[in-house]
This record gives C-alpha cells, structure tokens and sequence, in this order.
C-alpha cells in the first residue's frame, strides 16, 4: 500500500468531500471498482473525506450518480501540483527531472505480482512460496531468474502441476494449474462401516450385509456408524 501511496503522490492526488444519503454504498462501490481511497475520515454519516488518485478521481463521476451523492475537492496535492506551483522558478526543472528519474528507475522493478488460476491454494501460501524462490515485491527484473523460481517451486510444492511466470511493466503474472489428484480406490470385495454424513433421524433401512446399530426413529449425529461390517 505505501507503495501504491508514494506512486499517487508522484503522479497527484486529490482531497475529496463526498456527501450523500448513501455514503455506505457510495465506499462499498469504489471497492468492488477497485478505486484506491486512503485516508478516509467519516463525519457523521452521510460525509466522507478521502484521498483518490487523479486518474481515479474521473470514474467517481459515475459513483456519485448511483449513490446520488456530491463530490467536491478539497485540495490538491501531490508532485505534479507542487511543480505547477512553482512552473517559474528554476527548482521546477529540478523536480521534473527528479520525477522523471523517479519514474525510470521504478519501472525497472516488479511492484505487484498477479496470481491467476482456478485454485484452492491460498494466494498468500503461494506469494511466501514465489518470495522464497527469490520472486518478491521490489526486486529488480534484471535480478530474477524466472527458470529458476518455476524449478524450485515445481521442486518444493507437490500441489502444482504447472506454473508460468510472465513479466508485464512492473507487474508479475503468474499462472498455475493446481495438481489433480485421483480419487482414492476403493476395493469392492472389501467392506467398510456406513457412518452418517449428517445429523437426522433415521426413516428407514434395509441392511444386506453387516450389523445395524440403529432403527428407524433414532436421531444420529454426524460420524456415527451405522451399520458395522461383519469381518
């Protein structure tokens, strides 16, 4: 997030007042938008206060519709604000280059990783998997060796089949396909207990094999075994 935080500063920002009758709905739609806010302060509770990129600050135009609420500016801040501030004096060309600079030498890091895939793995399980492997926020693309985090993840992890890794700006998309495991065999000249799924009462049963531990009308609870197989 701080990262997120230094990068709107270096591009600008706004101090926005957002007052409407639906101000809950108003944050809950910036959320599932993926509208950045930060510091956000409530008054009462039909005012909110936040910070929003400049960039984000137009698709609140939308959000303000469907919430029938009304956006002001309360400031400016940020770089680009501070530049135009002072466009006239000679720090101006300083801070320009700084920003530029700034820019250059981010772009050359990974600053996000994206994990994509219909998975069951927590996606915080595999980022301490990738980081360990050398894959982590901040390190220089020039630095990571994409061969060799795929080999020590496919070496260590038992539950991904297979795994990609692909470099967009500052971004890292990963991919994985989580391994599919067979289903366990069941022998059918074997037999096992019938335990309850479920907590319920018992309607009806009609034993072939084995011994019932139960009849009709008894209530059971979930892992109880129902009928017990004859050795």
């Amino acid at each position: 997030m701080f990262k997120k935080i230094l990068l709107n500063y270096i591009l600008g920002y706004v101090r926005i007042r957002a007052e409407g009758l639906f101000i809950e709905r108003f944050i809950n739609i910036c959320i599932n938008k993926k509208i950045f806010l930060w510091k956000t302060r409530r008054e009462k509770s039909t005012i909110l206060y936040a910070n929003v990129s400049i960039k984000e600050f137009r698709r609140l135009r939308e959000v303000s519709k469907k919430t029938k609420s009304i956006v002001n500016i309360k400031a400016k801040k940020g770089l680009p604000f501070i530049l135009h501030k002072y466009r006239k004096r000679k720090i101006f060309f300083l801070l320009l280059l700084t920003v530029f600079a700034m820019l250059a030498i981010s772009s050359n890091y990974i600053w996000n990783i994206e994990i994509k895939g219909d998975i069951a793995i927590p996606h915080e399980e595999i980022i301490r998997s990738l980081e360990e492997e050398g894959l982590r926020i901040g390190i220089r693309k020039s630095g990571l060796d994409k061969n060799e985090v795929i080999r020590g993840i496919r070496l260590n992890r038992d539950d991904i089949a297979w795994i990609g890794i692909n470099i967009r700006g500052t971004n890292a998309i990963v991919e994985i396909r989580e391994v599919v495991r067979a289903p366990e065999i069941v022998r059918e000249d074997e037999y096992c207990h019938i335990v309850a799924d479920r907590s319920g009462m018992i309607t009806k049963i009609n034993v072939r094999n084995g011994t019932a531990n139960v009849q009709v009308g008894d209530i059971v609870r979930e892992g109880d075994i129902l009928v017990t197989r004859n050795n």
